[in-house]
Order: structure tokens, then C-alpha cells, then sequence
């Protein structure tokens, strides 16, 4: 429509290349008056495309276009070449780049045309190849649907015959508890053997009923003993008839298309794991013959149904994938692609997810920090203890019966409310460490005791090693600390478990997590790597709660480190 027309608008006839506006007839030449400089303005068909009259370079917007560089492949203005990014290539002329790039444009041009026959009956080829293959593809499902109707026949079969063994059974094991049933009716007075034994009895004739009582007295007998030992003629369980399927499950589960050309890929278990995001690391015998993979996951619920897979295309070997729901199960496999051929899916890989939100946060720097005696990294997600000469000087202090004081080190982030999971590694070589929450308030007591060395049962909460979190049952304890350390996780005292050394003392786990549950009060600790509650209990949350560490001795603390994309980069490049 016109720009230039008062409402409503008349339909453009002509769209100014100079103006970059459109107009009808009289509008044109309103504004276009014959003997003036607008008259001689470029116009052309209407249109809503306006090119630029004069192209300005995007780097200096001031300076017109006016060379080609012959390196870059592009337009430039005389100060790029003079100071600019264009400075040391090679430029040529507007006109000569027109000139030759127009030449070479034709001739691709000619040789296209030249070439419309070939064209032509390519794409008659690849119309019969579409062909074919729709042919060749409804034929293969044709044939994939005749072996699994053999399957269905195959387990009709043997499922009649299962049934009718079952029913041939239980029909026997009927008809002997009937019988069964029928002599024990045969007890009762007035029928059967009973109601035979009294008329017996009524017998006055002594040859008569001594004759006849010496069978009746055997039958009695042996009628008695059933009844002194009852056992039932046959069995009700049917334990015999379970149908046990697992091994053909499995098979059926691997079921895939014959000899495909392409190995299975396998999941490898030591390099996936699961903390904020899922990662999944594979390796493949043969990785140069695989143009792609396919990752698949989905989640498990708790009644073991299973859900629809999801699927992510992946080129490399490893991916992270993320947005999965706390606390859940889920199953992950892969398959790999060469062209359109496709692997048998990998084994499955069950990972459990954390049981909240993964809390990040770092190592306080300033609140309670002993650089005397620990180590912190710059990414302050590392923390060593130094045992070195500082202690040793302190040992002069030292009296019998007295050690050194514990040296904490908590997060930067508080929680004040909702579920919160973080983890750790603990170093393997570490003597004593301290790991848990606490209180605001109860750190504030910890941090204000003296760093030198003290008796550990100096202050009853102290939060030294003097089992004060272990015989404290109190639900209101405002700090829980665990201890680890020579390779050990040793679970508290607890009233109701056994409190045995060999029962409280485990294996120290590779990754240790931490679960808060801030608004419920209660706080677990966790095996990482099969996501196992080892220890739980209430805590008070009344107060701020911050993730507290403490070390003696030698010893490491490094903070899991979430997993992100950068995160996978970092782990190829070691």
C-alpha cells in the first residue's frame, strides 16, 4: 500500500529505491516533481525490500565500501585496509572483484545448465530409489511380523500345555481330598463306619458279631490312627508350576536385527554418575565405525512400572543429561549408528538420583579459618590439614591425656529452609574428619573456643572427638557430626540399634552425601555411590544451618563438583 496516502491508503504502483518508501500514481509525483534531483531517484515494482543505495562498512559505519578483500572473501573501506583487520591482505578493486566474481558466477551458471539432462536423471534415479526402498521396507516389516507370529504361536503352545498340566494336577489333587473328605464323613456317629460299628454292637448273637467285629475292630483302628496323625492326601501349593521366564525375558529384551555389522556399546559403570545432572560415559570396541549414538533413559516408579524412553542423540561417547526428579530410579542404555544401520541397545544402567536438590556452596575463607593449620585452594572447594612444624610447636603444651584441638572449617551459604543434599570425597590418607551440620549459634561457640591445645573434654560441646554427639540422643542437638577417617565411616551411638564396634564401623565410602531436610529437622548421611542412607537422625533447625567440617591430623576434604557441561570438557582435557 502507499506510505504516503492520507487513510485509507490507495494501492502502491512504484516503491522508491532512494526513498525506500512505496506510492500510488499521484503520490509519485507529489514527491517526485518532474525537474527536480528526486526525479532522477531509482524506482522500481512495488516491493517492501530496500536494499542500502551505497553499502557502508559495519566497521567504520561512516566509510562506503569501496574494496574486496581478497583473503577474508569480503567488502572492506580503505581504513581497514590502511589500520584495520584488513591491513596486511591482499585487496583488490571494487570493479576487478565484480568483474571477476561475476565471471565465475556465469560459468558455474553455464555448467549448471549444461548439465540439466544429468540433473534430470538423477532425480529419476533417486525416484526409483525412493521407491525401492519403500518397497524393500514394508517388505522387511512384512517379514519381522511373520518371526514374531512364530513367537506368539510358540508361546501359545507352551502356554496351553503349562495350563493344561496345571489343570491336570489340580484335578488329581481335588479328587484325592475328596476321597480324603469322604472317609473322614464316614467317621461321623450316624454315618459310614461309625453308624456300621453301632449296629454291630446291637448284635446279640456271640459267633454273629465276633465274627463280624474282628474286621470292623481293624478298620477302627486304622481309622483312629488317621485321625491321631492327619495329613492332608495331596499338597495346595503349586510352587512345582511357577513358569520361570527371567532367562527368556532377558532374550526377548535383546532382541535386535540379525548381524547389524555394528558392536554393542557398553555403559561405563565406574565413569557414570549421578549428583545435580546424570552422567553417562560409554566406550565402544569399535568407535571408528560408529557415526553416531543414541542415549536412552527413562524413569523407573517405585511399583516398577516402566515408563517410555526417552532419547538423545549424541556424536561423542559420554553425555550429561539434566532435569531429572530427586529421588527417583533411572534406567540408562545406548545404541550406536552407522548410517541408517542400527547396534543392539547396551545393557542397562540403574542410577538413583539424590534424594533433593543438589545444595552448591563453597568453603568459607573468613568464618573460623585456621591458615595455620589448613590448606584451601582457590577454588576454595579443597581443604588439607597440615600436621606440620605449627603442631609440632604446640606439642610442647601437650600434657598426658590431652590432644589437639579439632580445626573447623564450615560453607559460605546458610539453609533456612526446605531439602538440601551436597556431597564430598574424603582423602584416603586422612586421619580424623568431622563432617555434618550445625547452627549458626552452635558454630559461634565452636569458633570462639581457643585454637590451642586443649583437653577434648575441656567443654562438653566442644565438637572435639569425645563422643558428646554420640551419647547426646536429644532430638534437639543443634549440630550432627559424623566421623571418618583411616578409611572408616563410624556411625553414632543410637538407642535403637546396636551400639557394638563391629556394627557402627563401615568401610568409608568413595563420595560421602549429606541430605537436610530443613523444615522437617532432620538430617542423613549417604553412600554416593549407591545413593544408601548409612545414618539419620533429628536435628534442631531453628537457626541458620551451615555444612561443617572439621579436621585432626593429615587429612582432605574435596567438594564434589557439579556436573555441567564445562564439567565434561574439563574431565576430556584431563
Amino acid at each position: 500500500m502507499c506510505d504516503l496516502c492520507k487513510p485509507p491508503p490507495q494501492e502502491s504502483t512504484k516503491s522508491c529505491m532512494d526513498c525506500s518508501a512505496s506510492y500510488c500514481n499521484e503520490c509519485f509525483k507529489i514527491y517526485h516533481p518532474w525537474g527536480t534531483i528526486k526525479a532522477q531517484h531509482e524506482y522500481v515494482g512495488p516491493t517492501t525490500n530496500f536494499r542500502p543505495k551505497i553499502l557502508m562498512c559495519p566497521e567504520h559505519e561512516t566509510e562506503r565500501i569501496n574494496m574486496y578483500c581478497e583473503l577474508c572473501r569480503r567488502p572492506v573501506c580503505h581504513l581497514c585496509k590502511l589500520g584495520g583487520n584488513h591491513s596486511n591482505h591482499r585487496v583488490t578493486t571494487m570493479s576487478s572483484a565484480y568483474k571477476t566474481l561475476k565471471e565465475k558466477l556465469s560459468k558455474d551458471i553455464d555448467y549448471l545448465i549444461g548439465k540439466e539432462s544429468q540433473v534430470k536423471s538423477q532425480i529419476s534415479e533417486l525416484n526409483l530409489l525412493m521407491k525401492e526402498t519403500e518397497c524393500n521396507g514394508e517388505r522387511a516389516k512384512e517379514d519381522a511380523i511373520t518371526h514374531f507370529e512364530k513367537l506368539f504361536d510358540i508361546l501359545e503352545e507352551r502356554k496351553s500345555s503349562v495350563l493344561k498340566a496345571i489343570d491336570a494336577s489340580k484335578k488329581l489333587r481335588l479328587d484325592k481330598f475328596q476321597t480324603q473328605m469322604e472317609e473322614y464323613q464316614g467317621l461321623l456317629e450316624n454315618n459310614g463306619l461309625v453308624g456300621y460299628a453301632q449296629e454291630v454292637l446291637k448284635e446279640t448273637d456271640q459267633s454273629c458279631f465276633v465274627q463280624t467285629a474282628k474286621q470292623l475292630h481293624l478298620r477302627i483302628q486304622k481309622a483312629t490312627e488317621s485321625l491321631k496323625s492327619f495329613r492332608p492326601a495331596a499338597q495346595t501349593s503349586f510352587e512345582d508350576y511357577v513358569v520361570n521366564t527371567s532367562k527368556q525375558t532377558e532374550l526377548l529384551g535383546e532382541l535386535s536385527f540379525f548381524s547389524s555389522g555394528i558392536d554393542v556399546p557398553e555403559i561405563n559403570e565406574e565413569e557414570s554418575k549421578v549428583y545435580n545432572n546424570a552422567l553417562i560415559s560409554w566406550h565402544h570396541p569399535e568407535k571408528d565405525k560408529a557415526d553416531s549414538y543414541v542415549l536412552e533413559y527413562r524413569k523407573i516408579n517405585r511399583d516398577e512400572e516402566m515408563l517410555s524412553w526417552n532419547e538423545i542423540e549424541v556424536c561423542g561417547t559420554n553425555k550429561v543429561i539434566s532435569e531429572l526428579e530427586s529421588n527417583c530410579n533411572y534406567a540408562f542404555r545406548v545404541r550406536a549408528y552407522k548410517g541408517s544401520i542400527c547396534s543392539p541397545c547396551s545393557r542397562e544402567l540403574i542410577l538413583h538420583t539424590p534424594p533433593a536438590p543438589v545444595f552448591n556452596f563453597l568453603f568459607d575463607e573468613k568464618c573460623g579459618y585456621n591458615n595455620e593449620h589448613l590448606l584451601l585452594n582457590l577454588k576454595r572447594d579443597r581443604v588439607e590439614s597440615r600436621a606440620g612444624f605449627n603442631l609440632l610447636l604446640a606439642a610442647e603444651r601437650i600434657q598426658v591425656g590431652c590432644y589437639t584441638s579439632l580445626d573447623y572449617i564450615i560453607g559460605d551459604v546458610g539453609i533456612t529452609k526446605g531439602k538440601h543434599f551436597w556431597a564430598f570425597r574424603v582423602e584416603p590418607y586422612s586421619y580424623l574428619v568431622k563432617a555434618g551440620v550445625a547452627s549458626s549459634d552452635k558454630l559461634q561457640e565452636w569458633l570462639r573456643s581457643p585454637r590451642d591445645a586443649v583437653s577434648p573434654r575441656y567443654e562438653q560441646d566442644s565438637g572435639h572427638d569425645s563422643g558428646s554427639e554420640d551419647a547426646c540422643f536429644d532430638s534437639s542437638q543443634r549440630f550432627t557430626l559424623v566421623t571418618i577417617g583411616m578409611k572408616k565411616f563410624f556411625i553414632p551411638k543410637s538407642p535403637t540399634s546396636s551400639n557394638e564396634p563391629e556394627n557402627r564401623v563401615l568401610p568409608m565410602p568413595t563420595s560421602i552425601g549429606i541430605f537436610l531436610d530443613y523444615d522437617k529437622g532432620k538430617v542423613g548421611f549417604y553412600d554416593m555411590d549407591h545413593m544408601k542412607c548409612l545414618y539419620e537422625r533429628q536435628v534442631d533447625c531453628s537457626h541458620t544451618m551451615y555444612p561443617a567440617f572439621a579436621l585432626m591430623g593429615s587429612g582432605g576434604i574435596q567438594l564434589e563438583e557439579s556436573i555441567t557441561a564445562k564439567y565434561l570438557e574439563y574431565q576430556e582435557d584431563l
